[in-house]
């Protein structure tokens, strides 16, 4: 991982992670995408950061914030305060 990226955690099949995707395609922000139903290391990290869940998506920024499960809303107030920083 370095440091000007964002790396979002999630499955094909969740509604969430398929909103979280569509914020950042349509601000045209660039991720790394990890499908933790194909990488199992993954997963394990999405659960040791959520309590022993799979919330997905789980989005890690390169300031070491976490977002679990975010609205439309809350993502894009934070991407907007990561353009400004």
């Amino acid at each position: 991982m370095t440091s000007e990226e964002i790396i979002v955690y999630g499955t094909t099949w969740c509604g969430d992670t398929r909103r979280a995707r569509q914020v950042f395609a349509d601000l045209g922000i660039p991720y790394r995408w990890i499908d933790i139903d194909q990488d199992q290391v993954a997963a394990d990290l999405v659960k040791s950061m959520n309590n022993g869940y799979r919330s997905v998506p789980t989005i890690v920024f390169p300031d070491g914030s976490v977002m679990v499960e975010p609205s439309g809303y809350q993502l894009r107030q934070k991407l907007d305060a990561q353009k400004s920083n």
